[in-house]
């Protein structure tokens, strides 16, 4: 990790005493990085050897100082020398506070990581989701891979997490880790946090993220057509295990929720809405923000289907539904036998509700936005932007408004825009 490591013996003739003579001090320089120690012991300035960083003279005064200079160059090799065995990171700073006794007091980052991926781990189920523990879990590993492939240290003080350490830690997630943009950010987001904890406690003096940025690049998100929605829906398959799955899909493309939220549902989040009919009530597990969404017929039909199904009354659920990566597995087969040549999971019928169900027949944005649980309309726009069909339709209204016509100035008029 360090490129060079340098000490020097000097006296300080800025803090020369009454008596005449200077203290000696030792600079420790690791890095281009320089910290000086005192020696706590002083010379008259005519009897130090500024070349050979020693006192000058055959006296036994002169001997014993010089053998006691030694002494202590001896011990900083020998904590540099463990520090680089124990491969911990060695900075001037460190060393100098482990010389003087001070580094009990040393932050190191993976167990400060670790302590905040326990806490999470507590709260799963409460505060946070499963996904979010693995999300921790993995970025601790890779900060620790990171560690050994640029520094070949096990864990670093947090006083030296700069602007280049993160540059770095993004590189490696890029480069050796092959990371698609959007999933390195998210990494360093998750690695910010963990600074922010640090901050928050006193621990560190300056953000290291200051004059850092980095930016999630809009994906299209996929979604289904009106014909393939119905092509799935329609379709009946030769196993009940497809069918259930085909059902719970469905639903949630006519809902717009995501799959832990179908997963958590019960008959108690059904209540009757503000219009007298049935609808949902639920908040989502990712953002902990309200859903209230109206029950279209299919849903509330599948609801039905369901309502006695031995795992519903079990386990006191509203569908019977799978795990998420069963769920998916059987997914890709059921858009196989319908002929979609799109990779289906599920999280493609939230897409759907947004864009297909909704937006495209004309709700508003804002009504889409709330039943999805967005906390910002932002969210959601992203969802209208790839409408090209229903810009198209818009426009065609637009037109139909227009009639147009060169007068004499040779101006356009709007003859009807009622």
């Amino acid at each position: 990790m360090n490129k060079t490591f340098n000490l020097l013996f000097f006296i300080k003739k800025s803090k020369i005493k009454a008596n005449g003579t200077a203290p000696i001090y030792l600079r420790i320089t690791i890095d281009g990085d320089p910290k000086e120690i005192a020696s706590k012991r002083y010379i008259q300035p005519d009897k130090w050897d500024n070349k050979l960083q020693k006192a000058s003279g055959l006296s036994d005064e002169v001997k014993s100082l010089n053998r006691y200079l030694k002494t202590l160059e001896q011990e900083v090799y020998d904590a540099h020398h463990n520090m680089m065995k124990d491969k911990t990171t060695a900075t001037a700073s460190i060393l100098k506070a482990k010389l003087q006794g001070t580094d009990q007091r040393a932050r190191m980052l993976v167990p400060i990581f670790q302590d905040h991926n326990n806490k999470v781990e507590t709260l799963v189920g409460q505060e946070f989701a499963a996904g979010t523990l693995e999300r921790y879990k993995t970025s601790l590993k890779h900060t620790i891979e990171f560690l050994q492939w640029k520094y070949s240290v096990s864990d670093i003080n947090i006083k030296e997490i700069d602007h280049s350490f993160i540059t770095e830690y993004e590189f490696y997630l890029r480069s050796i880790r092959k990371c698609a943009n959007n999933t390195a950010v998210k990494y360093i987001k998750n690695f910010k946090k963990i600074v922010k904890i640090c901050i928050s406690n006193g621990w560190l003096d300056k953000d290291p993220f200051a004059n850092y940025k980095s930016k999630i690049r809009e994906v299209e998100r996929e979604y289904l057509t009106q014909e393939e929605v119905q092509d799935i829906y329609s379709k009946e398959f030769a196993t009940e295990r497809l069918n259930q799955v085909k059902d719970i899909f469905v639903f949630s493309c006519f809902t717009g929720l995501a799959y832990i939220d179908v997963k958590n549902l019960t008959v108690s989040n059904i209540s009757m809405g503000i219009d007298g009919g049935k609808w949902i009530f639920t908040h989502r597990q990712k953002t902990e923000t309200a859903s209230r969404i109206p029950l279209l017929p299919i849903p509330e039909e599948l609801i039905l289907k369901y309502a006695n199904h031995p795992q519903c009354i079990n386990e006191d659920k509203l569908l019977p539904v799978l795990s998420n990566q069963k769920m998916n597995s059987y997914l890709k087969e059921i858009a196989d036998v319908c002929g979609i040549k799109k990779d289906l999971t599920f999280h493609i019928a939230r897409h759907t509700f947004a864009t297909t169900v909704t937006l495209t027949n004309g709700v508003p944005i804002e009504s889409v936005s709330k039943m999805l649980g967005h906390k910002n309309i932002r969210t959601t726009q992203h969802y209208a932007k790839i409408l090209d069909k229903k810009v198209s339709e818009d426009m065609i209204i637009l037109r139909n408004k227009f009639n147009l016509a060169k007068n004499p100035t040779n101006e356009l008029v709007k003859v009807n825009s009622n």
